[in-house]
């Protein structure tokens, strides 16, 4: 199956079946960024459904598809090496689907699996697996029943020696419960990597390398450190966010300045391009460290240090509810509206047709 694509994998938990297909390429242009994009397919005739609708077409992905890429893409991402800049391009589609066995899940194991055997650099495998709480039992990969009257669905994800997504939703537990919870997920999550580890051992491929840091990036990296490192403390001291921004850019535009001035007219440009990127990951590293070894944020708060908060309600007359909620810079004005049981949402899932009445 997909025999165009680098790498297919046909992944099967019950009557739950995805086709994960990767595909990797040079991009056209230089990128300061890694083009990974992960697409989630759904389509109704895996539940052995007709979308509703005027046209009964398939329409754009719900929250639930763009969730589950999501899902398949923070456990991978950051297990592709420091300068890989080819596309990658992961859809899982949706063949066949069962209540009791959710995709989601499904298509993570087998994105992993695909990247295995393609030609992608990357360090896997990862995985991961849905939890429950059946009475008082953790359980892995519950029901669809234990899921919907439980008081935890969570989904983990990780690599063999760490846990590295936790996404859901719970009742209120101890820490001690939630820790063992993930104990017993990462162990499930071992399993599946073993499983993963004998398949790419049937598979020769050839893997493609991470382009290095040219010498000339490396260069005008360190000569940027040089001229920043010892003035990053002083955005410690800026009163707010715009204001170290400011500070930051400044710094920046006078390091480009400087490691360009060595250089002809023709090239500064680019140098200054470079020296920028250089100066934000020179910055990165600051903060890092800061938080690391001093347990100092860069607004100057320690790591046990919250911002302060504060909320308003009954701003707005003429709606139901509002609020406005502050906490350190961040606000987010919330206005309520209630409604009867005929405002209720329809939705049609591929788990079937549900009323959503929180929106």
């Amino acid at each position: 199956m997909a025999r165009q694509s680098d790498a297919a994998v046909l992944a099967t938990w019950g009557d739950t079946k995805m086709l994960v297909t990767v595909v990797c390429q040079p991009m056209a242009e230089e990128l300061d960024y890694f083009p990974l994009r992960v697409d989630f397919e759904e389509r109704f005739y895996a539940g052995g459904k007709i979308p509703g609708g005027f046209f009964k077409r398939e329409g754009r992905p719900s929250d639930e598809a763009v969730l589950s890429a999501r899902l398949i893409d923070r456990p991978m991402r950051p297990l592709f090496p420091d300068g890989y800049r080819e596309e990658v391009h992961i859809v899982a589609t949706v063949l066949s689907a069962e209540r009791d066995a959710p995709p989601d899940v499904v298509a993570v194991v087998g994105a992993s699996a695909a990247l295995m055997v393609s030609p992608a650099p990357f360090a896997g495998p990862v995985a991961a697996v849905r939890l429950g709480i059946d009475g008082d039992q953790i359980v892995v990969h519950p029901t669809d029943e234990v899921r919907e009257t439980g008081r935890m669905d969570i989904v983990i994800g990780g690599a063999r020696s760490t846990v590295t997504m936790v996404e859901g939703h719970m009742w209120e537990i101890p820490d001690s419960r939630l820790v063992e919870a993930i104990e017993i997920a990462h162990k499930a999550i071992r399993d599946l990597i073993e499983l993963q580890d004998r398949f790419a051992a049937q598979h020769t491929v050839i893997k493609r390398t991470a382009t290095p840091p040219s010498a000339e990036a490396a260069a005008t990296r360190a000569k940027v450190k040089d001229l920043v490192w010892a003035r990053l403390p002083e955005l410690k001291a800026a009163p707010s966010k715009r204001a170290r921004e400011k500070m930051a850019e400044t710094l920046a535009r006078e390091a480009a300045t400087a490691v360009g001035a060595g250089y002809p007219e023709e090239k500064r440009a680019g140098v200054a391009a470079l020296a920028k990127a250089s100066f934000d990951d020179v910055y990165r590293e600051f903060a890092r460290r800061s938080i690391l070894e001093k347990g100092e944020r860069m607004d100057g708060r320690k790591a046990t240090e919250l911002r302060s908060v504060a909320i308003q309600v009954g701003l707005l007359p003429r709606v139901h509810g509002s609020s406005l909620f502050t906490r350190g810079e961040t606000q987010a004005l919330v206005i309520a509206t209630l409604g009867t049981g005929r405002d209720e949402q329809i939705i049609d899932a591929l788990a079937g047709e549900y009323r959503d009445r929180f929106m």
